[in-house]
């Protein structure tokens, strides 16, 4: 890690054009990433403008939405009262997401924004093109268990960590940012790219354009949500695979159908075929199976993470079995 330098900004507005004049500068809030990603050597800046004690940490509720600022703690915003009733899915994720220590450091708009833990991206003894664009992909003939099957290309196959991200996908969340052009809204649809032949560029941000509040509509009472996360250990781990679901029902029959899936693919991943699948028919376990073939039918897997193509359909019907009565 090369030597920097360090200021607290006073203001949101003083923090975007800190960094916005300094091209090798970043925001640091609960820093449980971006510290290890400069020890790693995959990222190095001259300027950390520590954001952490700035107002964007309120939990509020308004007209039919919720509004969690994104220096909110993971752990704090899990454990809301108001997470818990209404968005379930979310409560579930955070806290199935790191170790107590790291979800009472971590602020919302960091996990967003936290970056691959592939093991060549994160290593400087191989070449990646999310490190260094244009020097290759070494996942690509590589050990690649922990990879995409589904969003990516032959520049990287990387997966998106965050378990938060995947909750919020389904939710149809947006994101609220402040950077050097004024404000803007973010749909969660967009907020994370698919690598193309620019695996480095992430996200749509500017450099200098902070996220400020991540903006949730609450799902009808009654609306059927759960996460499942499936790891090789119970305890502080990355998904293997993982799915939330956010049914609105009527009796039997789907009304409308969300669902994201983690671990699989290169951004937090939805089909809008496989929900399609489910919508305005009763939700049975011909119409799941037939939900997870429509999910997989593109898949890409290598040797290593073939399992992967089985398991999220298993995975599936575990969550929506919950909702038919039944479980496996």
């Amino acid at each position: 890690m090369r030597d920097f330098s360090y200021v607290r900004a006073p203001r949101p507005i003083d923090a975007v054009q800190l960094v916005t004049r300094h091209p090798d500068a970043s925001f640091v809030a609960g820093g449980t990433d971006l510290l290890n990603l400069m020890k790693d050597g995959a990222e190095d800046h001259d300027l950390v403008v520590d954001i952490s004690h700035l107002p964007l940490k309120e939990v509020k509720q308004s007209a039919g939405r919720l509004r969690i600022g994104a220096l909110a703690r993971m752990s704090d915003v899990a454990l809301h009262p108001v997470v818990r009733k209404r968005l379930p899915v979310l409560s579930q994720a955070l806290l199935a997401g790191a170790s107590p220590q790291i979800r009472n450091m971590a602020t919302i708009g960091g996990n967003l924004l936290q970056r691959t833990r592939c093991w060549y991206f994160r290593n400087e003894d191989f070449p990646c093109n999310k490190r260094k664009p244009g020097t290759g992909c070494a996942a690509q003939e590589g050990h690649s268990r922990w990879h995409a099957i589904l969003g990516g290309s032959d520049r990287c196959i990387a997966v998106h960590p965050s378990d938060l991200a995947v909750a919020l996908r389904a939710l149809d969340a947006v994101v609220h940012t402040l950077g050097p052009g004024g404000t803007r809204t973010i749909s969660m649809a967009d907020l994370h790219l698919e690598p193309g032949d620019t695996p480095h560029v992430e996200n749509p941000l500017r450099h200098g354009e902070l996220i400020t509040e991540v903006e949730i509509p609450l799902p009808a009472p009654g609306a059927r949500q759960r996460y499942l996360k499936v790891r090789d250990r119970a305890t502080f781990e990355f998904a293997v695979v993982s799915v939330a679901a956010v049914l609105d029902m009527h009796g039997p029959r789907v009304d409308e159908a969300r669902l994201a899936f983690g671990g699989v693919a290169t951004r937090p991943w939805r089909s809008s075929e496989a929900e399609a699948a489910l919508r305005g028919r009763p939700l049975t376990e011909e119409g799941i199976a037939r939900c997870g073939r429509i999910l997989v039918r593109d898949a890409q897997p290598r040797e290593d993470n073939q399992f992967k193509v089985e398991l999220v359909q298993r995975a599936l019907q575990d969550v929506l079995g919950r909702f038919t009565g039944g479980s496996r």
